[in-house]
């Protein structure tokens, strides 16, 4: 039997926002990836995720940052 452990407002609200989204912004895809917008940007000139943009601002989808965390490259 497993345990299940009750999620704070803040984790709830942070779970919600990020399930109806396909795509994510530069501030949303660093934060659902836990890193810096940096750090992100960096990823993105190493090739480990493709941005499309957008009226000048880029854009990432979410499947392919799922996929990037589970294949654990960063």
């Amino acid at each position: 039997m497993t345990k299940l452990r009750v999620a704070t407002d803040q984790e709830t609200d942070e779970l919600v926002i990020f399930d109806y989204f396909t795509w994510l912004s530069s501030d949303e895809a660093a934060k659902y990836l836990r890193k810096t917008k940096n750090a992100l940007l960096i990823m993105v000139c190493r090739g480990y995720v493709r941005p499309r943009k957008f009226r000048r601002r880029l854009y990432f989808r979410k499947i392919e940052l799922d996929r990037l965390l589970e294949s654990s490259m960063f």
